[in-house]
């Protein structure tokens, strides 16, 4: 590609950045991230981008609150120093789930972060499998939004199709299940959870037929692995076959580890959106599928104005 690309990267994700850059033919460009002792972020982008094209692919993933502050830092960074376009590239949005207003005088955090990101200088945002899609309307500037679909979809057919049923482990993720069933011609089947009562688990009404079926949880991100485990005792206890699980975003936060580890399912499937660590990078029941080269094709399209929403399809 042209010289005029220039791709960084933050601390958060810097092997998912380099497959990115191995795949457009050129290389991460040159930017130290460090912190000064008192915790503060330093950002020192050592090459002439005046004029360039520049996207920042950074994951704010755990910690949190430190990956946000590199990303926004290397945002001022690049736009300080006068390149052309400068486009964020956050495979995993952090604060996603902050949504809205839960429960009375809380924030709506989510909104910040787009303001925060808007503020300290970028273009466009380039994410994938948003927790929300509305947060794109959080912004003031063009988001586009991929899917991981492709790429899980890619894995799934040719091992798992006989006897399949998509399976969404709660009612909010119903859409997304159906559109992960309809192309694999699978059933489709619906966990309700309620709880009865403060400190009680919860009760699981499975909706759909899953005996003798090769069940797939579908969901965006994987945090304690609550859920997700959960479902799956309720989906073995009803019947089925074998369970297994495909989330986009391995958060894999306090004791998801141990909780895989102890359930009935067999696998589970998650994307390089974020880096495994500790524990996870042991767990012989996690398979890593790499996002690259979607986003690859989605900075390429974006640098040439092509369309970007053939890649949703």
């Amino acid at each position: 590609m042209e010289t005029s690309i220039f791709v960084f990267s933050g601390n958060s994700n810097r092997p998912l950045a380099e497959s990115i850059c191995s795949i457009l033919g050129i290389e991460l460009g040159s930017a130290e991230v460090k912190r000064f002792s008192d915790g503060e972020t330093s950002v020192d982008i050592r090459q002439s981008i005046r004029g360039k094209d520049i996207y920042i692919v950074q994951s704010t993933c755990s910690p949190a609150n430190e990956t946000l502050m590199e990303l926004l830092i290397m945002l001022d960074a690049v736009k300080r120093a006068s390149a052309h376009t400068i486009t964020a590239v956050v495979p995993y949005f952090g604060y996603a789930r902050q949504d809205r207003k839960a429960s009375p005088r809380t924030p709506i955090t989510a909104k910040l972060v787009a303001d925060l990101l808007t503020v300290a200088g970028a273009d466009r945002v380039l994410t994938m499998d948003l927790h929300a899609g509305q947060i794109q309307g959080f912004f003031d500037t063009p988001v586009d939004n991929l899917f991981a679909k492709p790429v899980v979809l890619n894995y799934i057919k040719g091992r798992f199709m006989d006897h399949l049923c998509v399976v969404s482990p709660d009612a909010g993720g119903v859409e997304r299940a159906r559109a992960y069933a309809k192309p694999l011609k699978a059933d489709l089947a619906i966990i309700d959870k309620k709880r009865e009562r403060a400190n009680e688990s919860d009760v699981m009404h499975i909706i759909g037929d899953v005996r003798g079926k090769v069940c797939l949880l579908i969901d965006d991100i994987v945090d304690t692995a609550g859920t997700l485990t959960n479902a799956a005792v309720a989906l073995k206890d009803a019947g089925a076959q074998r369970v297994l699980a495909c989330c986009t975003h391995p958060v894999l936060s306090g004791p998801a580890i141990k909780r895989i580890n102890a359930s009935p399912l067999e696998e589970l499937v998650v994307t390089d959106t974020i880096p495994l660590a500790g524990e996870a990078l042991e767990c012989g029941k996690i398979t890593v599928l790499s996002v690259a080269p979607l986003l690859a094709e989605a900075i390429e399209r974006i640098y040439r104005d092509e369309s970007v929403s053939e890649l949703f399809l």
